[in-house]
């Protein structure tokens, strides 16, 4: 085993251990074992196996399925939390920014059908309703769509049509740096220019155009295959601030990738 995959080693016995009935039989080896095991936890063959390769940050979610899916007892779920804990995504720092007040949460809230996202001018995410936090669970920047799309590990799985969307986050912190001087703004450039190379090259040659703004085509982990279109509202009563509403097609299969989600979170809660 490798020691410095404590996660990966830990799904990897727990689920070995399981009876044929849950796992596939010992013929069936490591592939209709990690099958039978994504399956039942609601996330893809691809994300689950990328858990055990100690390469995919879970989220409290998919940690929450695996204890029942692997059948674990309160010590093995204590262990499962110690050894994924250092792999969670960090919780943001506190900062002293305008956050929306309990009444827009509220309005955010009555979305149940779609995710919604509140961001500040610099596209930090300040709120979100259920069905929003879900779609963006165990990103490593979700806090910020313009650290999501340079600096998350995630990103170019988690858009599918990542080249475009990154293209297009550039072009709009170019049209931000146009019409703001807001104090963080330098500091937010900076650290994407120093930690990616692909934010510097577009950065520099900010001519992509694409739908990418108004059309998301994502891949979640747990539910495949997203296609989202983005309306943006603007907030009155807080300057800069935005509502991000993801739509998808009625009766798209995208649609019904959102119910499916809407009804985990539900489930969890």
């Amino acid at each position: 085993m490798d020691s410095g995959n404590l996660l990966g080693d830990f799904l990897r016995t727990r689920r070995e251990a399981l009876d044929p009935f849950h796992a596939g039989g010992a013929d069936a080896m490591t592939r209709r074992g990690r099958e039978e095991v994504a399956m039942l936890a609601g996330v893809s063959i691809e994300f689950y196996v990328r858990l055990e390769e100690g390469t995919q940050r879970p989220s409290e979610r998919v940690l929450d399925s695996l204890v029942r899916v692997l059948d674990l007892n309160p010590g093995a779920t204590k262990r499962l939390w110690e050894v994924a804990r250092p792999l969670l995504p960090a919780p943001p720092e506190p900062d002293r920014r305008e956050r929306p007040d309990a009444r827009l949460q509220r309005l955010i809230d009555t979305w149940y059908d779609v995710p919604v996202l509140c961001c500040d001018e610099l596209m930090n995410v300040r709120a979100a309703n259920d069905l929003g936090e879900a779609l963006m669970d165990g990103l490593q920047h979700a806090d910020n769509l313009f650290k999501l799309a340079f600096l998350d590990p995630a990103a170019t799985d988690f858009f599918t049509e990542w080249p475009q969307i990154a293209g297009a986050a550039a072009d709009l912190l170019h049209a931000i740096e146009a019409q703001t001087d807001h104090t963080g703004l330098t500091t937010l450039i900076g650290e994407l220019s120093e930690q990616s190379r692909d934010f510097r090259r577009m950065w520099a040659g900010h001519d992509l155009s694409s739908d990418a703004r108004r059309v998301k085509r994502l891949r979640h982990p747990e539910v495949g295959k997203l296609t989202l279109f983005c309306e943006v509202l603007d907030v009155a009563r807080l300057p800069g601030h935005q509502l991000l509403i993801l739509q998808p097609e009625p009766g798209s299969p995208s649609e019904n990738a959102l119910a499916l989600l809407g009804s985990l979170v539900a489930t969890t809660a």
